[in-house]
């Protein structure tokens, strides 16, 4: 396949570099600029992949070629272009993505939060309601039209050592749907590929329930993580924080609820899941230290809007937003 990575960043990286692998006889570009881009043209695309066993000895540096450039229309159109970039920047990426699509372009979303297409097809009563704090004027969805969009929840950490440099922490997993939750050709090619590149990838029956999951846990803890400075063990350890963790959790859990995404956990069920993976930075906590916009609109305003949508209040997660925005504006990140 063409391959375009659209966002060389943490996951982007990650997830190229395996897709890059010569052995696969995949044709990798990626659109980047900066710094990013001088380093992808002089090293090809560096990854630092995770110890095979907890604090077991590195695997060496790999290094896959790559076609770098800051136009789009210098790659051409592609078979498979995979958008990780944050959230803020969704809006930029969608409105220079058109010379990388074909008729049967993929893009594939392996981002933060609630897609812009959560709930196209999707949500009962709901279904095809706009949702404005992920695309306030409809610009993204009419740029890249739901026809090429499959969905992806990704289960790893990563982070960037240097530009064009990606260090995974720990995680494999990527899980691929379609929106409307169909077990289309071209999807299941998709999971094939990633396999074959030595992801986790497995084929969702319902990517929306999967991606409301994921944020089910990180909606809190990575604002949290962002105003307060502190690792994830640091944050669960606390009860007072906890309790307020949980008290976010279950609106969210009532909004999925009235969306057709049932959860059949307590918050405590994924608070003993996220203790076990000990101290680490989340990605908004990166963010924030490297002076990055913050995702907070896709992890947080999103499901203050589908409470509102389906009839939920939602006290709880309303502080926790008007906290993290207030936080996050004074230092210039929103």
């Amino acid at each position: 396949m063409k391959i375009c990575i659209y966002g060389v960043g943490a996951i982007g990286g990650w997830v190229g570099a395996g897709l890059g692998r010569p052995e696969l006889g995949h044709s990798l570009s990626a659109v980047a600029r900066g710094d990013t881009l001088a380093a992808l043209r002089a090293h090809g695309l560096r990854l630092q992949a995770a110890p095979a066993q907890p604090g077991g000895p590195l695997p060496a540096v790999v290094s896959v070629p790559i076609t770098a450039s800051d136009k789009p229309a210098d790659l051409g159109v592609q078979d498979l272009v995979i958008v990780a970039v944050k959230a803020p920047a969704l809006g930029d990426v969608a409105a220079q993505i058109a010379p990388l699509l074909g008729p049967n372009t993929v893009v594939l979303t392996a981002m933060n939060g609630v897609p812009w297409w959560f709930l196209q097809g999707f949500g009962g009563a709901h279904a095809n309601t706009a949702l404005k704090s992920i695309d306030a004027t409809g610009e993204i969805a009419r740029l890249i039209p739901a026809a090429h969009v499959i969905g992806c929840v990704v289960h790893a950490s990563c982070s960037v050592k240097s530009p064009g440099f990606v260090q995974q922490h720990f995680g494999n997993g990527l899980i691929i749907g379609e929106p409307s939750g169909e077990k289309s050709e071209r999807v299941q090619t998709l999971v094939a590929a990633l396999s074959a590149a030595g992801f986790n990838a497995t084929l969702s029956d319902q990517i929306q329930k999967d991606t409301w999951y994921k944020l089910w846990g990180n909606m809190t803890v990575n604002p949290i993580s962002a105003i307060t400075g502190a690792t994830t063990d640091l944050i669960m350890g606390d009860e007072l924080v906890r309790n307020f963790i949980s008290s976010v959790m279950l609106e969210a859990k009532e909004i999925g609820a009235r969306i057709g995404i049932p959860i059949d956990q307590q918050p405590e069920d994924r608070h003993k899941m996220t203790m076990k993976l000990g101290a680490f930075k989340t990605s908004m906590l990166q963010d924030v230290e490297a002076g990055r916009s913050v995702e907070l609109d896709a992890l947080v305003s999103a499901g203050r809007e589908l409470g509102q949508i389906t009839g939920v209040a939602t006290p709880n997660t309303d502080a926790l937003l008007g906290l993290a925005r207030v936080h996050a504006r004074v230092r210039g990140l929103y």
